[in-house]
């Protein structure tokens, strides 16, 4: 057979059955759970209001909206993310509650499967490529991406963000990458903190383009959200702070562990918190800094994206929908190394089993402790996989006469 026409079937039919599966997830969601008490409803409700010239920050149209199109009460006062995110959101509100449920889990398994696709190709290897689909079967059931899917959180934009900023740090278009990072903010409890290490090591290393793209890159979301409402940064602060002090101690991060450790006692927890934060913070931007020629933009977001969510304020297992970039890095450089698909396959079943296990502690207990062992498993490859020795290749015998 033809080698185009060959990658063209191989293309086609990879595409088919990935849209099957996708679809098939999706539909599944859709007939069994229930969108209106989910995270998916109030991102759709916040879309809807903006698109009817209400705003989600409002506490009147944030009411008024939850009786007409939820018939349920207001978990929060108002909405509890970034206005620009409502912004983002408002072509689901075009559709009906249920099509844009689907419709948002259709497209966010479509978006990572295609991130999972181009990174791959990173390697430009047919090793790596044949991994596409056992990867992106595995990761349909790694439990942030499980849990984003079901829930319809928001955690896709974030990837697409960091896979953009990505992709122009590589071209060292450094504005370009500063700009779509500052997308992060969406999520600032996480967002911060990645733009605050990244902003470290670039000054450091006198790079000033990628700050001043930061700077553009938060004014633009600044002002975006004031064509809205231009009081909506005091009204997300006031919100987010007092969502922040009801889930004290529940979370994967060294503020909940914190203040576990301190018996909720608010003078301990804030300086063990802070120290552990500033302790994380600190020991990584030095890292990356000494070793900035050693490694690759994508190896410094690898160790960047765990820790800032281990230190972070605020963090639930859905969050960790980043690590889909440190997990296929490990997976190519995995089988790089040890030329062998065994070891990728262990991990991505350990990550699995271990990370569903976490979404099941959390369900039962409604307190999400155990998603810190996600982290430390992906920290934990990550050393594995960078500290490995490549394995070297057998040589063919020659053929006898």
């Amino acid at each position: 057979m033809n080698p185009t026409l060959k990658k063209f079937l191989v293309t086609i039919i990879t595409v088919a059955l990935l849209a099957s599966i996708f679809h098939w997830r999706a539909y599944q969601n859709y007939t069994k759970e229930n969108p209106y008490t989910s995270n998916f409803f109030v991102f759709w409700l916040s879309g809807k209001l903006i698109l009817e010239g209400q705003s989600p920050y409002s506490v009147d149209d944030w009411e008024n909206g939850h009786e007409e199109y939820g018939t349920i009460t207001p978990k929060e006062p108002t909405f509890l993310y970034p206005l620009p995110v409502a912004i983002f959101l408002t072509p689901l509100g075009i559709f009906s509650l249920g099509q844009a449920y689907y419709l948002w889990q259709f497209i966010s398994q479509v978006i990572v499967g295609l991130i999972v696709y181009l990174l791959l190709r990173r390697w430009d290897s047919p090793a790596q490529s044949r991994l596409l689909i056992p990867i992106i079967l595995f990761l349909l059931y790694f439990g942030p991406l499980y849990l984003t899917i079901k829930i319809g959180s928001i955690g896709i934009l974030s990837l697409l963000f960091v896979f953009g900023a990505l992709h122009f740090l590589d071209k060292k278009n450094l504005f370009m990458a500063g700009l779509l990072f500052a997308g992060t903010m969406i999520k600032p409890p996480q967002g911060i903190l990645i733009l605050f290490m990244l902003g470290c090591v670039f000054l450091l290393l006198k790079q000033w383009k990628f700050i001043y793209g930061v700077m553009l890159g938060g004014i633009l979301l600044l002002l975006l959200g004031m064509f809205v409402d231009p009081h909506w940064v005091s009204t997300f602060i006031h919100s987010s702070q007092a969502a922040f002090d009801r889930r004290l101690g529940v979370q994967s991060n060294v503020w909940s562990f914190s203040y576990l450790a301190c018996n909720e006692n608010t003078t301990c927890y804030s300086i063990l918190g802070a120290s552990g934060m500033l302790i994380l913070l600190a020991v990584t931007i030095y890292y990356l800094w000494r070793n900035y020629s050693k490694i690759n933009n994508w190896q410094m977001l690898n160790l960047i994206i765990p820790i800032a969510f281990v230190a972070t304020l605020y963090l639930w297992a859905y969050d960790q929908i980043l690590y889909i970039f440190p997990i296929v890095w490990i997976i190519g450089s995995l089988v790089e190394k040890t030329k062998s698909y065994i070891l990728p396959i262990i991990f991505l079943i350990i990550l699995d089993l271990y990370s569903l296990f976490a979404l099941v502690q959390q369900a039962s207990t409604s307190h999400d402790l155990w998603s810190l062992g996600t982290t430390i498993l992906v920290l934990l490859f990550l050393l594995i996989a960078t500290k490995m020795k490549t394995k070297p290749a057998i040589d063919k015998l020659p053929s006898s006469a």
